[in-house]
């Protein structure tokens, strides 16, 4: 797919190009930056773009610059006004959207230094991948997720998810499609940038936000469908690796990963091997949800082209 026209870099709408960062800044160098990965949908019959839940990532990646002890905050607002701009300089219409938002330390010298502080955004167009459709097979990870009192990994700092690619590139050399990690304690924490949920007798689990994973906001709007579609209360809890061969289905969830089924994990099928119907039956309403064409939680997408837009931004 051909790349954008545009990308947004401090503020200012620039060619996708010249979108660079110097090789000496913190940034480049120690990964000393924060981001935040979001999507937008479009929907063809009211041919509009929808960012699904801006108001929530926006919220963690002020918390993230917070939490770096970055020098200044770039605020909610600025950056779903550049996000906003950026996305209609583009004309994206007419398929689905990955946004990538971040704040980095763009001064130079060694991994103390907090400031100054750039804003980096990037949309690409991401139509819907074959495996959110038809399932992946994990690996339980040899890599330890790394704990809280090492690397927080509810804080989205770019230099954590190196922790993630070893996993990944792991796992897609043993013949798996991901991983899944344990934590320090033995028990699941989460994939490499998404988070693990299974069923087991009709009751979907998922590892507590105590089990050193990130605090999702996918994640937390599928606990929240899980109750609308299926009138069930999903569990929080620890959750032992050999649970993982008793779960009847399991599924992962994120921005990029949306709601993707879980086929089998070392090697031994979950359920019969196939996607399940509570996966498949959250996994349609979330996509509906999230497009707008359920009309439900319309207070999670915020349109970018037509009059309601111009309202809600302003909000």
């Amino acid at each position: 797919m051909a790349s954008p026209k545009y990308a947004s870099l401090d503020g200012e709408i620039v060619a996708w190009n010249d979108a660079r960062v110097h090789i000496a800044s913190a940034g480049f160098k120690f990964g000393t930056g924060v981001f935040e990965g979001l999507r937008g949908y479009w929907n063809a019959d009211a041919k509009e773009m929808y960012l699904f839940r801006m108001a929530e990532h926006m919220k963690r990646l002020e918390f993230s610059q917070r939490f770096m002890r970055f020098d200044e905050i770039i605020t909610a607002e600025t950056v779903t006004e550049k996000t906003i701009e950026l996305v209609q300089a583009n004309s994206f219409k007419g398929e689905n959207l990955h946004i990538m938002t971040t704040a980095y330390v763009s001064g130079m010298g060694g991994p103390g230094v907090c400031g100054p502080v750039g804003l980096a955004i990037t949309v690409q167009e991401r139509p819907r991948s074959d495996r959110v459709i038809g399932g992946v097979t994990a690996q339980v990870s040899s890599w330890m997720r790394v704990p809280d009192n090492a690397m927080p990994m509810r804080v989205k700092c770019n230099a954590n998810y190196n922790n993630g690619r070893l996993a990944t590139v792991q796992a897609v050399a043993d013949g798996y499609d991901t991983a899944i990690f344990l934590n320090s304690r033995g028990k699941v924490s989460e994939g490499p940038g998404m988070c693990f949920f299974m069923v087991r007798d009709g009751v979907p689990i998922t590892p507590s936000v105590t089990s050193d994973i990130l605090e999702s906001i996918t994640r937390e709007t599928v606990l929240e469908m899980i109750e609308e579609v299926f009138g069930v209360k999903p569990v929080e809890r620890d959750v032992d690796r050999s649970e993982l061969m008793a779960a009847d289905e399991a599924f992962f969830c994120g921005t990029a990963w949306e709601v993707t089924p879980v086929l089998g994990i070392d090697r031994v099928n979950i359920g019969d091997g196939a996607i399940g119907p509570m996966t498949k039956r959250l996994q349609d309403a979330f996509f509906a949800v999230c497009d707008g064409s359920s009309g439900t939680h319309a207070e999670w997408r915020l349109p970018i082209y037509g009059t309601a837009a111009t309202v809600k931004a302003a909000e």
